[in-house]
């Protein structure tokens, strides 16, 4: 699958203001580096704990590698999208 977002793109993204829901696209720190942060969506939910993955699965860092995630850490919600 190809991203959904391309490089360059620029995103909508605001504070969490409510509940991640699964479909949502969410941006959290990284785990293995909190001065990145990554964009994924959420496909999961158990409990308090969020199941993010990249689109592009070949070539994503995602709970596949890096397990659930706490609700708390997502940083924004992306609401949409927009051209270069």
């Amino acid at each position: 699958m190809v991203p959904t977002y391309l490089p360059g793109e620029r995103l909508t993204a605001v504070r969490r203001w409510r509940k991640v829901r699964v479909g949502d696209v969410v941006v959290v720190h990284d785990p293995a580096d909190h001065q990145r942060f990554l964009l994924k969506r959420c496909v999961a939910i158990i409990g308090n704990q969020l199941d993010l993955r990249g689109d592009n699965a070949d070539f994503s860092t995602d709970s596949r590698s890096f397990g659930l995630v706490p609700t708390r850490d997502v940083v924004w919600l992306v609401t949409g999208s927009g051209h270069k």
